[in-house]
């Protein structure tokens, strides 16, 4: 094995692991609005779920797509995204309704 061509694929690896703590911050960031907009929909008593909201996202998503992720990788990637936020918005919904009943009792 080449010694050149295995150091030049641990610099791109080093370059992924850089990339993947940007991305991590950056859906943390995502996840800390997404708690906030469960809050107003919580006050508002809107649902979690809102389709036309969502294909917003995708769209949005796609028409700033300018590859080389193809855009049925980039829907798939934020159908994922989307889930989970949904996820953290329904939990913590379920966390709020638990300490309003251990008020009121």
């Amino acid at each position: 094995m080449s010694t050149a061509l295995l150091e030049e694929l641990e610099r791109w690896r080093e370059r992924i692991d850089e990339i993947d703590v940007r991305l991590i911050e950056l859906l943390n960031q995502r996840t800390a609005v997404v708690q906030e907009i469960g809050r107003i929909k919580e006050e508002l008593r809107m649902a979690v779920y809102e389709p036309k909201r969502e294909d917003k996202v995708f769209a949005n998503v796609l028409a700033h797509n300018h590859g080389p992720l193809p855009p049925d990788a980039v829907r798939r990637v934020f159908e994922r995204i989307i889930d989970e936020m949904r996820t953290v918005q329904r939990l913590k919904l379920r966390e709020n309704e638990r300490e309003q009943e251990e008020k009121s009792c």
